[in-house]
């Protein structure tokens, strides 16, 4: 079975921010040669999460607000 793991790395300029991961992730694939299987996208830290939905501003201001109201 093949695998193939790349780290990638991104500092953001605020407190907290919303990335679109999607041209990295797809740049991996291209690298990894591989034509089909799974992906495991994870974020390492502690303070950090990935998770997969519209990139759509809206949504973006609602995850905001439903955070600052988590953990101000």
């Amino acid at each position: 079975m093949k695998s193939y793991r790349k780290e990638l790395w991104f500092n953001v300029p605020t407190r907290r921010a919303f990335i679109n991961i999607t041209p990295q992730v797809r740049q991996c694939l291209r690298e990894s040669g591989i034509k089909e299987g799974l992906v495991l996208v994870n974020a390492m830290h502690i303070t950090a999460s990935v998770f997969i939905n519209d990139d759509e501003p809206g949504l973006h201001q609602d995850y905001e607000d439903w955070l600052e109201e988590l953990a101000p």
